[in-house]
């Protein structure tokens, strides 16, 4: 699908186009978030990226209230906290990213296994990676 490197430049210049893009082993098919060049699990070279449908599953996740500079910067403090989180996408990877749409300061109200769709938030002066619940 495409030419690029699989490196962490090109997974955020498709990030900034709005696709969630993996690396796929052309030799055992394994799918891996964020890509990799060589595959973890048969530590083949032959890759391709594919576009994730951008669907999956809150794994875990915890609030944060004193998070980076650039989090502080986008208005996220102890008063209005942040969730990061772990999703595992349909396609089987799990990928860390920022979770919007629930409530960070009720923490116990998220729960473990609900439905997320990926999205794309501009912090920091770079496009960054974060779900919602599906149906939002």
């Amino acid at each position: 699908m495409s030419d690029r490197p699989f490196t962490a430049a090109a997974f955020d210049q498709f990030l900034s186009e709005g696709k969630l893009m993996a690396s796929r082993c052309l030799t055992c098919g394994a799918v891996h978030l964020p890509p990799r060049a060589i595959c973890p699990t048969c530590f083949g070279e032959s890759l391709e990226w594919i576009e994730t449908m951008g669907r999956g599953a809150l794994a875990a996740y915890t609030a944060i209230a004193i998070g980076p500079a650039a989090m502080q910067a986008a208005g996220y403090t102890r008063e209005n906290p942040y969730v990061s989180g772990l999703v595992t996408l349909e396609e089987g990877p799990t990928i860390s990213a920022l979770i919007l749409g629930v409530d960070a300061r009720h923490p116990e109200s998220i729960r473990i296994g609900q439905p997320l769709v990926a999205g794309y938030e501009p912090i920091g002066g770079r496009t960054v990676l974060a779900f919602r619940p599906a149906g939002t």
